[in-house]
């Protein structure tokens, strides 16, 4: 391809190399391949794990001892604007559209934690409330002249009431936080991927309520934050795979979707790292089966690592032994199939591949019951080579059009609520490269556009879908109380939220 000194000097500035926006462009003219669904992960075929109460007690337990001497890191993805959350509201707003969510808005609009913010907003202007039309208070809401929320991310929007302050979605963190990721010193490390136009929004907030939360939990947090990376931006085509250029001339690179988290989630030194989107969030009230769930997946984390380690040393020792525990572990924890001629192969080649197979990041997916929440699903997966594996599919990497992979697809009895606790160690204790374990041929296009322009868009494998297909998975079931994602500010009525 024929590109001219600005383009590449645009490329640097992006991090990029020709070659890489070559490769973007021919995963255009390609697409992406459907992922091949062998069956739907259950946990009739063992591949969701359910526990008893007694089972999840004891893991509860093995955290609480364990996890205090390693350090723990709760990371929550806080990038996103919070303008889908209003999206009815926005056009009733600008387009007069009323419906059945703008008048429960309304109606209920005193039930919500950020009323107290919009009452005193229109004070400031000279006005009351009560008085305001219903676009009046909707516009108050949304834009600048009153509460701004349009504008800002899910993380600084107000959530749930209490008798001592209303806190916002990034507060309810720091109490989670501090519930369940607390170390032998006290400290607790949260780390939040945001937007660079909101990141001095984030610092001044939580430089205001740290405190009150550290003194509450009689702890220090450290709380850190990074930006998607410009390296991980993807360059935009035309329908036709050309390159799309803005009005200047220019290339357009987009951010390339939640799958550029990767590169954030390698930059971070931790033993135990838990994901859970900004969002999801409960009052206290309903806090504690969240913080049990989440110590359990973190025990058995820690099982697995430990089971990992132990079996890697006995491939080193004694071999012969070795293999035993590893096939056994492979085949009865994570319940997954060897390759066929695995039987045949010499102890040294088995060895080998139990090292291999073994030698890699581990994450556990918390399941919830499937009710018609949008969201990844857990499935068996073969790929290209016949290996099959446990990953999280989103309903857009299925051929929908195929019959048989269609009803495996709509057999799933679960989906990913974002409820994630992981490894990023080896045995002796080194990070991993996690971009070493990513599947490039699980990426999206979407069409968008700009200016008017139709425009193709190419997102890099999802966080917890091709960004960690290689790695070691266990699914569990968890409560669907633990699932309690804000999609639209009317959820906030809902009673989880209340």
């Amino acid at each position: 391809m024929n590109w001219n000194a600005n383009d590449i000097e645009q490329m640097r500035r992006y991090g990029q190399t020709p070659e890489a926006v070559e490769q973007q462009i021919e995963n255009f003219v390609q697409g992406f391949p459907p992922m091949n669904l062998i069956a739907a992960a259950t946990v009739e075929n063992h591949g969701i794990q359910r526990f008893s109460t007694e089972q999840i007690n004891q893991l509860v337990k093995d955290f609480d001892a364990a996890a205090p001497h390693r350090k723990v890191v709760l990371l929550a993805p806080a990038s996103g604007a919070a303008s889908r959350m209003f999206k009815s509201l926005f056009a009733f707003l600008n387009e007069d559209e009323q419906n059945s969510d703008i008048q429960q808005f309304i109606e209920n609009i005193r039930q919500f934690a950020f009323y107290e913010d919009l009452k005193e907003s229109f004070q400031k202007a000279g006005r009351e409330i009560d008085s305001a039309s219903a676009k009046e208070k909707t516009s108050y809401l949304l834009e600048d002249k009153g509460l701004n929320y349009g504008n800002l991310p899910k993380g600084l929007l107000r959530f749930h009431r209490y008798a001592d302050g209303n806190r916002l979605a990034v507060e309810e963190h720091l109490v989670e936080g501090a519930s369940y990721g607390k170390s032998d010193e006290n400290k607790v490390f949260i780390h939040f991927t945001v937007s660079p136009e909101h990141q001095n929004d984030f610092e001044k907030t939580l430089a205001q309520v740290t405190k009150k939360y550290a003194a509450l939990f009689g702890v220090a947090f450290d709380v850190s934050f990074s930006q998607q990376k410009a390296s991980t931006d993807t360059v935009a085509v035309n329908l036709d795979n050309t390159p799309f250029r803005n009005a200047d001339g220019s290339l357009l690179f987009r951010p390339a979707g939640h799958g550029a988290l990767i590169e954030n989630l390698n930059d971070i030194a931790a033993d135990i790292i838990f994901i859970k989107n900004i969002d999801n969030v409960v009052p206290d009230h309903l806090k504690p089966e969240t913080i049990r769930y989440k110590k359990a997946l973190g025990g058995l984390l820690i099982h697995i690592t430990n089971d990992v380690k132990r079996i890697l040393d006995t491939l080193q020792k004694n071999p012969q032994q070795g293999i035993k525990e590893a096939t056994d572990f492979i085949e009865k924890t994570l319940y997954l199939q060897l390759p066929s001629p695995f039987k045949t192969w010499s102890e040294r080649e088995k060895t080998d591949f139990l090292k291999h197979f073994l030698t890699r990041p581990v994450r556990i997916c918390g399941m919830v019951k499937n009710e018609g929440e949008p969201g990844g699903g857990p499935f068996f997966v073969s790929d290209d080579k016949g290996n099959i594996t446990l990953q999280i599919v989103e309903s857009s990497q299925v051929n929908m059009k195929n019959e048989q992979q269609a009803a495996i697809a709509k057999s799933a009895t679960h989906f990913n609520p974002v409820d994630l606790v992981c490894s990023v160690k080896d045995s002796d204790g080194k990070p991993f490269d996690l971009k070493q374990f990513i599947d490039p041929k699980t990426g999206f296009i979407s069409e968008k556009s700009k200016d008017g322009k139709p425009l193709k868009a190419q997102e890099l494998p999802g966080l917890w879908n091709g960004a960690m297909a290689q790695w070691l998975t266990l699914f569990v079931e968890v409560p669907l109380i633990t699932f309690n994602p804000v999609k639209t500010v009317n959820d906030l009525l809902r009673e989880e939220h209340q």
